[in-house]
């Protein structure tokens, strides 16, 4: 083994240890899904959801300690019926879900056991089925196979419903959601997810360079209001490209880690003061949206902080790419309501429009009175 091997060896494990630290000693760290993937892909900036996901922190329960817990999730009753709807496409060693796929004799389709001690065992239990399957010439379908992917230095475990090889060694990811394909069309919002999701899958196989992925993905429904499964291909290209351009620019969780001051940790099983979990989350820079309410546990402790600080952030992504150098309400509301609709000092734009939209409606509301 030479130094370079050596020295990347020990740093990982020096990695592993410090965000054992931060997770807390006895704690078991949660596993980072595609799910969780690709909304951190969505906010690239966000250090505070990289650091405590790549961690393996329990946000929510962060966000309880911090008294300001998550108002979204996915209720028993659909986990459960998900659960149902998948058992019945797989049933009969996943008949009905080779037809769906176009395999024209299900009967010579390999199903390889992928079962093995720890993440890391099966992800290279995955890997070498993947390799063999691009190689045997005929369909092979792998139930719940576990990806590895690297995600700023750290590793996460993926781990989509099923990944179908075909004859041609290329790889078909297969999505299976309960929402149902209606009149041959779905739900776009819960369709968009599903593609966000597949595609860090494919980009996960991408990195793999074993068995080529498809960029068209297979998404599985019930059909109508039945329990009788359907199946639509997604093109997730323009997911991918999002993901892997997204995912380039996350800082490396060692640097993150290295600022923090000595002695934080987010461990949820000591009793301490809320103030000081709150002082370790708010060690990490974070980077607040609206958007982060429907995917992040810790959404609402973060608007608190954008708000109080007056971030224009938190009024929106768009919003804020419209106002240049202008950051803060504050500094929005002294260029809106300055002296004179001209021209402002410095010759912001922003600023200028801010002016001459606030004389506008005072002039508006001026007439309105008059009437």
């Amino acid at each position: 083994m030479n130094d370079f091997t050596t020295d990347a060896a020990q740093g990982a494990a020096s990695l592993r240890r410090r965000l054992a630290e931060l997770r807390g000693p006895s704690v078991q760290p949660r596993a980072l899904d595609a799910r969780g993937l690709a909304a951190l892909a969505a906010n690239p900036g966000c250090e505070r959801r990289a650091l405590l996901d790549a961690a393996g922190v329990d946000k929510g329960a962060v966000a309880q300690v911090l008294g300001a817990p998550a108002r979204f999730g996915q209720s028993r009753f659909a986990f459960v019926r998900g659960n149902a709807f998948e058992a019945r496409v797989k049933a009969d060693n996943c008949a009905e879900l080779l037809q769906l796929l176009g395999a024209a004799d299900t009967a010579d389709t390999t199903l390889p056991d992928l079962s093995a001690a720890g993440p890391q065992a099966r992800a290279a239990r995955t890997r070498l089925a993947l390799k063999e399957a691009a190689a045997a010439e005929q369909w092979t379908l792998l139930d719940h196979p576990l990806l590895v992917l690297d995600v700023a230095g750290a590793p996460a475990y993926l781990e989509p419903d099923a990944v179908a090889v075909r004859p041609d060694g290329s790889a078909t990811v297969i999505e299976v959601k309960s929402f149902p394909i209606l009149d041959g069309s779905a739900d776009a919002v819960k369709v968009g997810a599903a593609a966000r999701q597949a595609a860090v899958y494919v980009y996960a196989l991408e990195r793999l360079a074993v068995a080529p992925p498809r960029h068209e993905v297979l998404l599985v429904c019930p059909r109508d209001f039945s329990n009788v499964p359907t199946a639509r291909p997604v093109d997730v290209r323009k997911q991918l490209s999002v993901t892997r351009r997204q995912l380039a620019r996350l800082t490396r969780i060692e640097e993150i880690a290295d600022a923090l001051p000595d002695g934080t940790t987010f461990d949820v099983t000591c009793e301490r003061p809320a103030s000081q979990m709150a002082a370790a989350v708010d060690a990490v820079p974070a980077a607040y949206a609206p958007e982060c309410l429907d995917t992040c546990e810790l959404a609402y402790h973060c608007r608190e902080r954008s708000r109080a600080d007056g971030a224009v952030e938190s009024l929106g992504r768009s919003l804020r790419g419209e106002l240049g150098t202008l950051t803060t309400v504050e500094q929005i509301l002294s260029a809106a309501l300055g002296p004179t609709p001209g021209p402002a000092p410095g010759g912001d734009p922003a600023a200028a429009a801010l002016r001459r939209a606030a004389a506008l409606r005072a002039e508006a509301l001026q007439e309105a009175g008059c009437r």
